[in-house]
This record gives structure tokens, C-alpha cells and sequence, in this order.
């Protein structure tokens, strides 16, 4: 979808800043601003400020900041359009899509009015089941066994479909609506055309996307009869692999615990909120996808996947592995928790408690570790030919993380295992693998996967040496824009501090920057030759062919050395914007007490980013 700048501006100039904060953190008046507690991460003194005049907001406490598109995307975890969308739909405007014809048009809104409409009786059916809980006994206590509050319940919408084949033809007078069918409620007979309920005496457990919307359902039965888990079929609102039952309800804990905690249940979610671990989600019968992983980084930087200690669960974790991969950047990161084969997080955090589950948080296997131990898997190590089946079990797992620190250690680690010199492991695996490479994109990863280059540097001189001398360009931030056209995977390794400072820079690139962050949200990294297609009649297109055309526009070389390079300009464009924001406060020292405290944190902040660092490797 392409949505003109011109009505970005439009959308920005008619919704209010304040009011759009307001439904999702406290805010009191303070001077001209609004102040709060920080959404983004935990804190007991608001230093979050949001300005009615600019149609921004800012973190003093971890610098996040931005306009109000830009605090839906954050805080909900929505893609830009949908972010727009769920503005535009609040201000009364119809969002345009100038690339589309009007017959596409016409289908997108019948779609997107068809999603709604169905989300609207899957919220009518949520809310009839809550009511029904409060009714029933035998669900009422079945909940009270497992320890789950009344304030849990209500937090988590849970509910009840009583007995009967037609329960919700109280809730729905017109029983035989299509939409039933289409949302999953009703299951029409394929010889016969009666149609009945798909949930019956079943505890319910709504499934909500980032939004808050009701989108399906998990229901479990009260006694041993089968299927003891049914959940929603796959509707236009509900595709399992993209969703995580208690997203929605995880967002705002996940921040302030600093890290997402992945289950197989929803019982599980439910009792781990119920004792402090309100940071929890399931997958929703189905193994862990990229989708996922890439949902829960935007909310977090570190995941902790929790499963049974069976062989199950084993199996369970080297799919969540398998999937994380693409993902595990030097900046964030996987764990695995492994409780022994008698319990799962349920059953484990009834017995041992808030602490004994925390202490096993707290000891999870890293991915460092689980990577060697899956690849060692029915390998014996006590042979050349078991440890040359662990490297190539390793390979494509290896191969599939992004270039790094993460990325170089286990390779040594492996070379270690391997009893092999970690240059000629490096030399082997910069071989290709001929057919073995067949059907796999990029690095190793699956096809449609974010995947890397594996490093093709030539032995242990090649590690330690630093990038060749590269000449600076007149302006870093045409540089830093040049190396994100070309390398637009490089965006989703920026912290959010970076993200700030391109979003913040004058157009045309401040725009160029958010259309990037757009496309990539909805599309994934993509080559320049597509970008560019895209790109048409955009206000950054002009800018951005001017920087990918010509002798200068040349960004060849080793990705870890681009990356390195990218860092560094970023890190002389953060102090540069450390400096003229001292200099404004040195200005309001004398009448804003907190201005020098200001100024001494940001000098901290200065000296660390001026600090030498280590060449790339």
C-alpha cells in the first residue's frame, strides 16, 4: 500500500498527540507538556513528555520519541499502515492508496470493512461467554483449581460456552448470518446445512491481535473428553502463525521486565500472569514461527522460550531455534527454558512459586549454547565422522544468523567442538554447498527467511583485522542513507535511539528514513532495484536516486564492514545532536534547575559513543 505524504501530513495535522497517548498512559499537564510514566520501560518518576504544540513525544529516561504514528508503532507493535489506518479511522478519513486502481481500492475497503465487521462478533460472542463464566460453577471452580483470579479473568476476557448445539442463537438473533460461519462460530453440516456452535461447555480464552481486537479463540474442555484444546480455523482476521495468544496483554510488561516469555499454553500464559509473569504468551498450537519472533522484537529485546523437558519439547524448542535465527542480532537475545519432563510452566510455578520459576528464567540456556547441543544431536563426538555430522548439522543454523560478534564466537566455539582451526572451519564453510544450497535464500536461512552472507574472511588475520580505510563522504547522512537503501536489513539492528535520529532529520531524508521503517514493516528487507520501483512519485524518490546513482553511490564490500561503517557515522551524528542539545540547556540553566542534570547525563551519554571503539571484525 502507498500512502501519500501529503495525507501523512494531513492525518499528523488533524489527530492530537495528547489524546492518542491518553488512552494508553496517565498523563497530567505540567507547564505547556503532558507528563507520564514511560510506557517503553519501567520507571517510578514520570519522564515522559508529550507536546501538544510539536505533535510529539519524548522519554528523557530512554529517549524514545516521536509523532503520533510513530507511538502506535511502538506501543501496539502495528505496522505503519495499520498504525495509519487506526488513526485515520479515528479522525473520520479514508486512508488513499495512490498506486492502486480504483477496483483495488473498492476490494481493500470491502476487505477491510469485511475484518472489522467480523471482529465485532467475535467481540459480541467474548463478551456473551464472560457473562456466561459468571453463571456456570463447574467453570467457575475449574478456574479457582487451577488459581486464577476473578481480576486475571476479567484481564484476560476469559469466558464460557455453556451445553447446547445452539447457544448462540441467544447472543445472535439471526442465527443463520454468514458472518457466523466466516468468523468460526458456527459450523454449518456439509450433507445436512444444520449449522450448530463449534464451542460447547468449554472454558474460552479470546486470542486478541496487537490492537486489542478480538480475532478467535481457544477453547478447553472441563472434564477428559477430545479434543481437551479446540481453537478458531483459519479466518480473514486470524492466521495462527502470525499470532501469539496474550500479545496484546504481555506488551506493556514485556517492556518493563525487559523480556517476552514464550509458552505452549494458554493455561500457561494465564497462570504465569496470575503469579508476576504478566510478560508470558503461547504460540497457538503451532510451532513457533519467524513471524512470531519478528512480532515479540518489537516489543522487547530478549526472548525466553519456555518448554517441557520431554522429547517434545525438545522438538518444540529446535523449531523456535530454527526460527529466531534470522533475528538473533548482537543486540538481542534467546534463551531456553527447559523444566523437567513432569511439568509445564503451569504446574512448575504452582509447586515451586514466583521465585523457584524465576530462578529457572534466570538459568535458561542461551542461544549460544542450545545452537551446539542441537547440532551434537545423535553425533558422536568421539569420532571424525560424528563431529563432522555436528558441522553439518551446524552449518545452515549458523549460517542463518546475522554477521557479528554472536556469529563469530560460535563459529569458534564450533571449530573448538569440531577439533578444527577456526580458519579452516572459516575457509570450508565459505565454500558453497552446491546443491545442499538449492532452495535456500540468502545465509543459509529458508527461503522467504531474513538470512545473511556467511563471513568470508580467510583465516584467524582476517578476524582480528579492521575494516580497510575507507574516505568519508561530504555528508553522513547521505552516506548513512546510501547504506540503508542498499542494505536495508541494516534497520532492523538500529536501537530505537537511532531510529529517533533518522526520524528526526529535515526532509527530505527524515522522510526517506520513515518510508524505509514503513516498507520494511510491511514488506521485509528489500533489494534497491524494488525500492526504487516503489519509490515512484514518493517526495524522497528524487533524493534517493540521486544517492544511488553515480560513481559514489558504490556500497560494495564485506556486510560486517558496512555495518561497522554505518555505526560509526551514526555515533558522529548522535554526539553532534548531543552537543546542540547542550548547548540549548547550558541556555536554560538559569532558569530550568534540571537542565544541568540533563546536561551531565547527555555528556555521559557523549563520551561513551566518543570512547575508541574496536575496529569490525
Amino acid at each position: 500500500m502507498s500512502i501519500p505524504q501529503s495525507f501523512i501530513q494531513e492525518l499528523l495535522a488533524r489527530v492530537d498527540v495528547v489524546e492518542v497517548i491518553g488512552r494508553h498512559v496517565q498523563l497530567k499537564k505540567s507547564g505547556a507538556n503532558y507528563m507520564g510514566l514511560c510506557p517503553f520501560h519501567g520507571e517510578k518518576s514520570p519522564s515522559f513528555s508529550v507536546s501538544p504544540s510539536k505533535q510529539f513525544f519524548h522519554c528523557f529516561g530512554c529517549g524514545k520519541n516521536g509523532n503520533a504514528i510513530g507511538f502506535l508503532m511502538e506501543h501496539a507493535g502495528m505496522g505503519f499502515v495499520d498504525a495509519v489506518q487506526d488513526l485515520a479511522q479515528g479522525a473520520g478519513l479514508q486512508v488513499p492508496d495512490e498506486r492502486a486502481s480504483p477496483a483495488e481500492r473498492a476490494r481493500a475497503a470491502e476487505q477491510r470493512r469485511q475484518q472489522a465487521t467480523l471482529s465485532d462478533v467475535l467481540e459480541q460472542a467474548a463478551t456473551a461467554w464472560a457473562g456466561q463464566l459468571r453463571k456456570s460453577e463447574r467453570a467457575i471452580d475449574y478456574f479457582k483449581g487451577r488459581g486464577v483470579s476473578g481480576q486475571i479473568a476479567k484481564r484476560y476476557g476469559l469466558g464460557y460456552a455453556p451445553e447446547g448445539w445452539r447457544g448462540l442463537a441467544s447472543v445472535f438473533p439471526e442465527y443463520d448470518n454468514p458472518l457466523l460461519e466466516q468468523a468460526g462460530l458456527v459450523i454449518v453440516g456439509e450433507e445436512d446445512g444444520k449449522r450448530y456452535d463449534r464451542f460447547r461447555d468449554r472454558v474460552m480464552f479470546p486470542i486478541r491481535n496487537v490492537k486489542g481486537e478480538c480475532i478467535a479463540f481457544g477453547g478447553r474442555v472441563l472434564g477428559d473428553d477430545k479434543p481437551k484444546y479446540l481453537n478458531s480455523p483459519e479466518t480473514p482476521v486470524f492466521h495462527k502463525g502470525n499470532e501469539l495468544y496474550g500479545l496484546y496483554e504481555a506488551r506493556t510488561a514485556m517492556r518493563a521486565m525487559g523480556y517476552a516469555l514464550v509458552t505452549e499454553g494458554y493455561m500457561d500464559v494465564v497462570a504465569l500472569a496470575q503469579r508476576g509473569f504478566a510478560n508470558a504468551v503461547a504460540t497457538l498450537g503451532t510451532a513457533c514461527t519467524a513471524e512470531h519472533v519478528h512480532k515479540l522484537f518489537r516489543f522487547t529485546d530478549t526472548v525466553v522460550f519456555s518448554f517441557d523437558g520431554d522429547t517434545a519439547g525438545r522438538r518444540a524448542a529446535r523449531k523456535a531455534l530454527e526460527a529466531a535465527l534470522p533475528y538473533a542480532s548482537d543486540t538481542r537475545s534467546v534463551k531456553f527454558l527447559f523444566l523437567p519432563p513432569e511439568h509445564d510452566p503451569d504446574s512448575f510455578i504452582r509447586v515451586h512459586g514466583q521465585d523457584g520459576f524465576a530462578r529457572e528464567v534466570e538459568a535458561a540456556m542461551p542461544l549460544s549454547r542450545f545452537l551446539p547441543e542441537a547440532a551434537r544431536e545423535g553425533c558422536d563426538m568421539a569420532t571424525a565422522e560424528g563431529r563432522a555430522h555436528m558441522l553439518s548439522n551446524a552449518r545452515a543454523l549458523w549460517e542463518a544468523l546475522p554477521e557479528g560478534a554472536l556469529r563469530r564466537q560460535l563459529l569458534a566455539e564450533l571449530a573448538q567442538q569440531a577439533q578444527l582451526p577456526v580458519q579452516d572451519l572459516a575457509a570450508l564453510w565459505a565454500q558453497p554447498q552446491g546443491r545442499a544450497e538449492a532452495g535456500r535464500g540468502q545465509g543459509g536461512a529458508p527461503a522467504g527467511e531474513p538470512g545473511r552472507r556467511p563471513w568470508r574472511g580467510k583465516g584467524a588475520d582476517a578476524a582480528r583485522r579492521g575494516p580497510p580505510p575507507r574516505p568519508q563522504p561530504a555528508r553522513r547522512i547521505d552516506h548513512a542513507a546510501r547504506l540503508l537503501l542498499s542494505h536495508m536489513q541494516f534497520l532492523e539492528e538500529l536501537t530505537h535511539e537511532d531510529q529517533g535520529l533518522l526520524r528526526e532529520q529535515p526532509a527530505p531524508h527524515g522522510t526517506l528514513f520513515l518510508w524505509l521503517e514503513s516498507r520494511l514493516l510491511e514488506h521485509g528487507p528489500q533489494p534497491w532495484a524494488v525500492l526504487r520501483e516503489a519509490l515512484a512519485d514518493q517526495p524522497c524518490q528524487r533524493l534517493a536516486e540521486r544517492l544511488m546513482t553515480g560513481s559514489h553511490a558504490q556500497t560494495e564490500g564485506e556486510e560486517r564492514e558496512l555495518r561497522w561503517e554505518l555505526r560509526e557515522l551514526l555515533n558522529r551524528m548522535l554526539v553532534e545532536a548531543i552537543k546542540h542539545e547542550q548547548i540549548a540547556l547550558v541556555e536554560q540553566a538559569a532558569s530550568d534547575p534540571q537542565a544541568m542534570e540533563r546536561y551531565r547525563q547527555l555528556q555521559e551519554r557523549r563520551l561513551a559513543l566518543e570512547a575508541p571503539r574496536p575496529a569490525a571484525s
